[in-house]
């Protein structure tokens, strides 16, 4: 299901990005706290207006119109439902026309768990 998550992620960030000349996207990890981690995807694509953030993981919530951009508008959504299923949370920032970074964490595994 984390897969699913990801291909979603990355698979906006192209999307978002195919108007840009060079498309640039980074998928990287940091720490957030010593017992989590934080997965991030950032673009340079079109971006978004923060005042829209509580829409952007909504079922159906579009921030794009159809005819700029193709999806049903579950994507986020979906992201949304697999990383809580897994303990964790996800957010976004973005600006338009300057790109988005999406987030999310998890707890990395205890060492019982391994």
């Amino acid at each position: 299901m984390l897969r699913l998550a990801l291909v979603n992620l990355v698979s906006n960030a192209v999307k978002f990005t195919r108007t840009r000349p060079q498309a640039e996207i980074e998928i990287a990890c940091m720490e957030q706290r010593q017992d989590q981690v934080v997965v991030f995807i950032r673009d340079n694509g079109v971006g978004f207006d923060m005042k829209y953030v509580d829409k952007l993981f909504g079922v159906f919530q579009r921030l794009h119109t159809p005819e700029a951009f193709e999806g049903t508008g579950i994507g986020l959504a979906t992201v949304q439902r697999i990383v809580h299923r897994h303990g964790g949370r996800v957010w976004a920032e973005g600006e338009v026309d300057s790109g988005a970074t999406f987030y999310f964490s998890l707890s990395k595994p205890q060492e019982s768990d391994l």
